[in-house]
């Protein structure tokens, strides 16, 4: 198995379902990583501590973090189960982004940003990364985001250890076409 395959599962288990292998996660969202390690041997391939350390240093995205003695691992954000990471409110730049796929235009044009199965929405800093993060669905498609007349209306930020920006829901007013990609 490659270490994308690999990190793919782990995120399925450390933010999605931890019960389809028997993982526990604490209110935290951290998760015994001999505990991790079990669950991938038995479910995709046999992993050493060391490959696990690998994966989580060279991920592109920083999905994961390991407590100070390596003991407990988490996803930094992206979860759909209802865990804790100890975000703290963040006032934002003025304005951020957000990469989606033409496919879903309509949909936000009409509704707004919303969180769907995560517990928040995913906003990116520069219009490099909104676009990276639009290619994964389709032929993306980058909103700019008010972020800041977002906060000085009341809606809450964070700032994710991996500089994902997040929010509960971008309602319609906030949102302002940038551009598509037509490659």
């Amino acid at each position: 198995m490659t270490d994308t395959e690999i990190s793919r599962y782990m995120a399925l288990l450390l933010r999605h379902k931890p019960e389809i292998a028997g993982l526990v996660l604490d209110k935290q969202g951290w998760a015994d990583v001999d505990m991790l390690l079990k669950c991938i041997g038995e479910n995709m391939e046999p992993m050493s501590f060391e490959r696990l350390c690998e994966i989580v240093k060279n991920d592109s995205k920083q999905r994961y973090s390991f407590n100070e003695d390596k003991s407990r691992i988490r996803a930094n954000q992206g979860h759909s189960v209802n865990v804790d990471v100890g975000l703290k409110a963040v006032v934002p730049p003025e304005y951020l982004y957000h990469g989606t796929a033409t496919r879903f235009v309509e949909s936000i044009d009409s509704g707004g940003i919303i969180r769907k199965t995560r517990l928040y929405v995913h906003l990116s800093r520069d219009t490099e990364t909104a676009t990276q993060v639009g290619m994964r669905h389709g032929k993306p498609f980058i909103y700019r985001v008010k972020s800041g007349e977002m906060a000085r209306d009341g809606y809450v930020f964070y700032l994710s250890e991996n500089g994902v920006w997040l929010t509960e829901n971008v309602p319609v007013k906030y949102l302002e076409k940038t551009w598509q990609d037509d490659a």
